[in-house]
């Protein structure tokens, strides 16, 4: 008998197929757009950016027929289902709420705003339109993520009472960086630290304390920081970094076994199961051929397969999720003095 439950990750061919469209074509617009045709049914039929030449540039690198200078106007066009939102975290309210109230699907960036607050206004402005509204939080849909969440759900690892997670890379150190400006969303804990605190949220729920410690930059960022994440029963170690590389690792600690996800734990990869009271480590390593940002892919057949089932929410990862992602984002962040 199989250790291991099948994954339950959206399969990346058949089901509906959504026209999207782009806001913003960046680096992470150019990952997602490329894995999203090369590795599923899923098309982008517009993008728009405030620039027409940068536009038209992407447009033309990946088959884009339809190409708009203005945000307002690709929102409008009637054949777009849903929209993918890959500007700075900054625009990430602004342009999801401009979709939404042209009646547009959304997926938004993560994080899917700067605050908590923001993230609350586009959950109530999506359920009011009755829109689908997600943020894109790629690690949640992964097929090695489907099987540690039925791990967890079965007992597997017994009782968990511990989790550790770090993001650590390092930035060239650039005043006028989106990574360095305050104004933007800068800083380690938006940019990095978002995915181990999703990763706690994710195992653990909601923290009871907060507890943060951190370094800030001369332009007022956090260059890095850590935070301690503590349950009634669990707590977790968590650090992001804009200063430092680190393992880019999680672990899962129960009182029958722990679980070492394989480093980038954000991306398509394995994990290893180690039982107490043996030396037998299980592995299970995803049997696809997609590595690193092909992983993105994954998200965007969810949202089809979710707009398909008539949902206006992701049930693997609810908008209340995002919301209480960024109440620890904004307590850590104030305990570093960067939010009021």
């Amino acid at each position: 008998m199989n250790f291991f439950p099948a994954s339950t990750a959206t399969p990346l061919r058949g089901g509906l197929t959504l026209r999207w469209g782009v806001l913003a074509p960046g680096r992470i617009a150019a990952d997602f757009v490329q894995t999203l045709h090369q590795n599923s049914d899923q098309r982008m039929h517009a993008v728009a950016s405030r620039s027409f030449e940068r536009a038209a540039a992407f447009g033309a690198r990946f088959g884009i027929e339809r190409v708009y200078d203005s945000y307002e106007q690709l929102v409008a066009d009637p054949d777009i289902d849903i929209v993918y939102v890959a500007a700075p975290h900054s625009e990430h309210r602004a342009l999801a709420l401009l979709a939404i109230a042209a009646g547009k699907h959304v997926l938004v960036e993560k994080p899917i705003a700067l605050t908590a607050a923001e993230a609350g206004e586009i959950a109530n402005a999506a359920r009011s339109a009755g829109v689908f509204a997600m943020e894109a939080m790629w690690a949640r849909f992964l097929p090695q993520t489907t099987v540690i969440a039925a791990l967890i759900a079965d007992g597997i690892l017994g009782d968990v009472a511990l989790v550790a997670a770090d993001y650590g890379s390092i930035f060239d150190f650039d005043p006028a960086s989106r990574a360095f400006d305050p104004a933007l969303g800068g800083g380690a804990l938006l940019d990095l630290g978002v995915y181990p605190i999703w990763f706690a949220h994710f195992v653990l729920g909601r923290p009871s304390r907060v507890v943060a410690s951190g370094s800030i930059t001369s332009t007022g960022v956090d260059g890095q920081a850590a935070i301690l994440f503590s349950t009634e029963s669990a707590e977790a170690q968590l650090s992001a970094s804009m200063i430092v590389s680190t393992p880019v690792r999680a672990t899962v600690s129960g009182s029958l076994a722990s679980l070492d996800v394989d480093a980038p734990f954000v991306a398509p990869g394995g994990f290893t199961v180690y039982r107490d009271g043996t030396d037998d480590p299980l592995r299970w390593d995803d049997p696809t051929s997609l590595r690193w940002r092909d992983g993105l892919v994954w998200q965007a057949t969810a949202a089809a397969q979710h707009v398909a089932d008539g949902l206006t929410e992701s049930p693997l990862h609810p908008l209340d999720t995002s919301i209480a992602v960024l109440e620890t984002i904004d307590e850590a962040r104030r305990q570093l003095a960067l939010l009021g």
